[in-house]
């Protein structure tokens, strides 16, 4: 049973670990499509408050991509780790 048990734990980390990446990369993407969307709508409204939706736009993809490199680091990190443990 607990042969099982731990070949069911060593297929779920690597699934587990890829539900979290997919789920920030798309989290992120899909703000800075609503606020890329939210900016064009704005640009015949007001121009100020378009001007401010843009500046949260270039700051939100500065702070995704810092996110990536994040979890860039973290995926190898754990990969690494769960590679380590099953030799």
């Amino acid at each position: 049973m607990l042969v099982i048990i731990e070949t069911i734990s060593l297929f779920i980390q690597p699934i587990a670990l890829a539900v979290r990446l997919t789920a920030n990369i798309t989290a992120g993407h899909l703000l800075i499509h609503l606020i890329g969307g939210a900016t064009l709508a704005l640009i015949s409204i007001s121009t100020s408050i378009t001007l401010i939706t843009f500046i949260i736009l270039v700051l939100l993809t500065i702070l995704e991509f810092a996110v990536a490199l994040i979890q860039t680091y973290v995926f190898t990190l754990l990969v690494s780790l769960y590679l380590h443990n099953n030799t």
